[in-house]
């Protein structure tokens, strides 16, 4: 693959949810856990699927046959896709069976209803009867008429009828019966004997063996779940748009009739019903068989929620709340030094405790933040409201456009509003996706602005999930930069200038590209010049083109890629300096970090963007340097420790496939490492001894903070 210049984005993609899946497929994660990864594969394709290849085929219905930078047409990519992701769920549901069959080993089934004893039927059929039957209503479909609405991502029965009145052995009608998902996906029977582990039915189980109660008159010859994934991009007409709240309402009750993308049944689906999907949907080609139940995102719940078999888990992770803010008021604290949050493994509270500080505090003057995504129970708000209510003067960018958040967001941009705040529904043509707060205070010495900025949302649930840095600071020159930028965003000026930060669309990409070029000028000199960058995603081809010019130079290029890697590394004359590894693990690792030696004058950044064409064009974004060298040091013993994941890193070969890290002794598992090193730290300044622990017990276990301090 010499030739190789860009990976395919989309084709990208798939390798990332196929080493999720490779989480599953591990032995050695936790049975439980396995069960959690095969849900989160499902969810990631459903989203792949009502973005990007509704994308996809709307480009196709609109005539586009010019190929993209990589070198693939509408009609090559979704082909390559389709074939993939068959690939791909075959592989899930296979996985499915094994981690079923090891639960069955120590007595967790998912039973047949014909396997039930007569009690444990008795108990099914009366749940049936009093809360199932009442939740359904069939709805018959003839040839002629279109199929009523159905929801994207619903769960439907199939159900083929033969008329009692008929002689022909080939005339069928067909109903539809909407899944009642408010009764769950399963539920559990009482056991035999306190002996017999726990036995589950599976919902739609329990409704085929009673089918034939809703039709009385006729012979039901088939019933399968099928469920159809449309296209649930909003499509904006932001330029027209008087009000982008009213905008965003008015399309998001037109998403749940966005054009079928996908259709997903039940293997063995009766001809006739496989027809009428087929014709109605028309989803050319996009049509999954599926062997196992369809759609696997119930798995998340019955993985965490399963009682008695907490072994089978993640040991539970308790995030340490940071020593610097323990015993004094953070305003104090950042008069003195700048404080890093690592998430997490260190608790989302301080930033709450942060906000809720200063909504209570008469010194407090104004509060102005940005919301993206925020969790459904949200201190945040509810200090924001307060604040309000206190008199002080509250701004809040809540951006609407937030994909699958938009409707929460609404909710929360129209409680905030009535408390008294002033609320910007994000900007016309641009997404607001920087992370950053602003609090001023007056102090003896005049108005001090303390600020805070985050390479991941301000959502205290992701908080325990992804892995990002929040950095509080009083540096007066970054602080003054995010007061302006907020001004120039809350009065619609465009121009977003910074001394220090760098903020797109302005000059985020012209910044990196010159620590770039200022390490191709170290290199050609002799000086040291290496970069080491942390993201999500690297997809801009502008940006992968500098990064192979720097390759070309001489500087030492390391990546850390969590998700879509258009860049091709390790090939001659274009990218043989540069390496590039994804990390999949407990934590989803969303932190986006960038290093830059500098000739030995280490620098580094902290961003909200990944190097996509969307992040350094289309959005607001910020990327701000950590001045502070003790917190910097850490930074950089965290992505050093990264690079040396021989645990659950997989490096990017040439062609866009990944190979898993070879594991050797002594094992370095990232994210088990990281914890020790951040707790550490706050006890010895900025003197950071960097020792990776070298036994071998629990290498393929999670961390507790108490067992992960043992090492040291």
């Amino acid at each position: 693959m010499a030739s190789c210049k860009y990976i395919n984005r989309d084709l990208s993609w798939l390798e990332f949810n196929r080493r999720v899946l490779g989480e599953a497929q591990n032995e050695h994660t936790p049975l439980l856990e396995r069960a959690k990864f095969l849900a989160i594969v499902s969810s990631n394709l459903d989203e792949f699927m009502s973005v990007r290849v509704a994308g996809i085929r709307n480009d196709m219905i609109n005539g586009i046959t010019a190929m993209d930078f990589s070198g693939y047409s509408p009609a090559g990519v979704l082909k390559r896709i389709i074939r993939r992701t068959e690939r791909l769920v075959n592989q899930q549901y296979a996985t499915l069976r094994q981690v079923l069959d090891r639960l069955a080993s120590y007595r967790v089934t998912f039973a047949s209803y014909e396997d039930l004893t007569d009690a444990q039927k008795q108990e099914a059929d009366t749940f049936f009867y009093r809360k199932v039957f009442p939740a359904i209503q069939p709805v018959l479909i003839t040839e002629k008429e279109s199929l009523p609405l159905l929801l994207s991502n619903r769960l439907y029965f199939s159900v083929v009828l033969r008329p009692a009145n008929t002689e022909s052995p080939d005339e069928f009608k067909m109903a539809l019966i909407e899944f009642p998902d408010e009764l769950g996906r399963y539920f559990e029977l009482s056991p035999v004997s306190s002996t017999l582990g726990h036995t589950f039915l599976m919902l739609e189980t329990l409704i085929k063996a009673h089918i034939s109660v809703f039709f009385n008159e006729q012979t039901v010859a088939d019933v399968r779940l099928f469920r159809i994934i449309r296209d649930s991009e909003l499509s904006l007409e932001e330029q027209d748009a008087e009000d982008l709240l009213v905008e965003v309402e008015r399309k998001l009750r037109r998403r749940k009739r966005g054009a079928p993308v996908r259709l997903e049944v039940e293997q063995d689906i009766h001809p006739h019903a496989y027809r009428l999907l087929t014709e109605h949907l028309n989803v050319e080609g996009n049509i999954a068989v599926i062997n196992g139940p369809v759609d696997l995102s119930f798995l998340m719940k019955f993985s965490q929620s399963l009682p008695g078999f907490d072994h089978f888990k993640y040991p539970k992770h308790k995030a340490v709340y940071p020593v610097e803010l323990k015993k004094q008021s953070i305003f104090s604290v950042l008069q003195q030094r700048d404080v890093a949050v690592f998430h997490p493994f260190e608790s989302f509270d301080a930033f709450d405790d942060f906000i809720e500080q200063a909504a209570g505090d008469p010194a407090v003057s104004s509060i102005k933040m940005t919301l993206y995504r925020v969790s459904k129970q949200s201190r945040i708000v509810r200090s924001l409201v307060l604040a309000a209510g206190n008199g002080k003067d509250v701004t809040v960018i809540v951006e609407l456009k937030a994909r699958f958040d938009e409707e929460r967001n609404i909710a929360w941009a129209k409680k905030l509003e009535k408390a008294g705040c002033r609320v910007i529904h994000g900007w016309i043509g641009l997404k607001i996706h920087a992370k950053m707060t602003l609090i001023e205070r007056r102090e003896p010495d005049g108005l001090k602005k303390y600020a805070h900025l985050s390479t991941g949302n301000y959502n205290g649930q992701s908080a325990k999930l992804y892995t990002d840095i929040g950095l509080f600071t009083a540096h007066a020159v970054i602080a003054d930069d995010v007061a302006n930028l907020f001004n120039e965003i809350s009065d619609f000026r465009t121009h977003l200038k910074s001394k220090m930060l760098a903020v797109s669309p302005t000059d985020l990409r012209d910044t990196v590209y010159s620590l770039i070029e200022r390490e191709m000028k170290n290199a050609a000199a002799g000086l040291p010049a290496k970069i080491i960058a942390k993201m999500n995603s690297l997809s801009d081809p502008a940006m992968i083109d500098k990064l192979y010019e720097a390759s070309g130079a001489g500087v030492q290029i390391e990546l850390i890629v969590r998700g879509i890697c258009c860049l091709c590394p390790g090939i001659p004359g274009q990218s043989e300096n540069i390496k590039v590894r994804s990390i999949v693990d407990r934590f989803l690792e969303h932190s986006r970090l960038y290093y830059f030696k500098n000739g030995g004058n280490d620098e580094v950044w902290l961003s909200s963007a990944d190097w996509m064409t969307r992040n350094l064009s289309r959005r607001i974004e910020v990327m701000c340097p950590v001045s502070d060298p003790a917190i910097r040091q850490i930074i950089t013993l965290l992505l050093t420790l990264q690079l040396k994941d021989n645990v659950k890193s997989h490096q990017l070969l040439t062609g866009g496939k990944y190979k898993k890290t070879a594991s050797y002794f002594p094992y370095i598992r990232s994210q088990y490492r990281s914890l020790p090193l951040i707790v550490y730290r706050k006890h010895v300044s900025s003197r950071i001894p960097f020792t990776p622990w070298s036994g071998r017990r629990n290498i393929m276990d999670p961390f507790t903070a108490a067992d992960s301090m043992k090492s040291y």
